[in-house]
């Protein structure tokens, strides 16, 4: 079994490019986020335990998460590894991870912080019907959404306080992280700053190589 890793800061474009490699390589994308909330859900043992530091508000245990790993990569569709997405964030996650199964390709996408504080804060959507919009790159149309039921929509922490907060802690927690993948060899950083398609192409690439 071998599997990817694929990580870059929020805003990064991470899930457009991860169904992109999932069609590319039949692999499932695992996001630990939605294993914590699906386990949980679920009632299962680990989602219990997990379900209670949540409560909480405290972080879950590397220890829960990677119970919560062991498990999803018993399924069916894990039989030739599986596609991590934002996970592992630390050191010490990449190290258990490692006795777990086996990391081929780690993919960083990779873009200026002023292009995602850029692309974050000018984003907005229509509360009728979904549908996202950009203040630069894809403004919605003077009478509105088509849907019909045109009322602007930001989320609250769309702003360049947050953002930067967040990056900060990106760059903090995986700067570390990337120069440990990079000396296994295994570690490619893509520029995530242009074309959806450029960005595709040479992530397959990558993972040829």
């Amino acid at each position: 079994m071998s599997s990817i890793v694929l990580f870059g800061p929020p805003g990064a474009g991470k899930g457009t490019q991860a169904e992109r490699i999932m069609v590319a390589t039949g692999l499932p994308q695992v996001s630990t986020g939605d294993m914590l909330r699906a386990a949980v859900k679920a009632g299962t043992e680990t989602g219990m335990v997990a379900k209670g530091f949540m409560e909480s508000g405290q972080l879950v245990p590397d220890a829960v998460i990677i119970d919560l790993i062991k498990d999803r990569i018993l399924e069916p569709d894990a039989a030739n590894g599986v596609m991590f997405d934002g996970f592992p964030r630390t050191i010490p996650q990449a190290e258990a991870l490692a006795g777990i199964t086996s990391v081929t390709h780690v993919i960083a996408i990779e873009v200026p912080d002023e292009r995602i504080v850029e692309r974050i804060c000018g984003r907005y959507s229509c509360a009728g019907c979904g549908s996202v919009y950009h203040d630069t790159f894809n403004p919605v149309a003077s009478g509105g959404c088509n849907c019909g039921q045109w009322q602007e929509k930001r989320r609250a922490d769309d702003n360049e306080t947050t953002v930067n907060s967040r990056l900060g802690a990106y760059h903090e927690q995986t700067s570390p992280l990337a120069d440990w993948y990079r000396s296994k060899g295994i570690f490619h950083a893509v520029n995530g700053d242009r074309a959806i398609d450029e960005i595709t192409g040479d992530i397959l690439v990558a993972l040829n190589q």
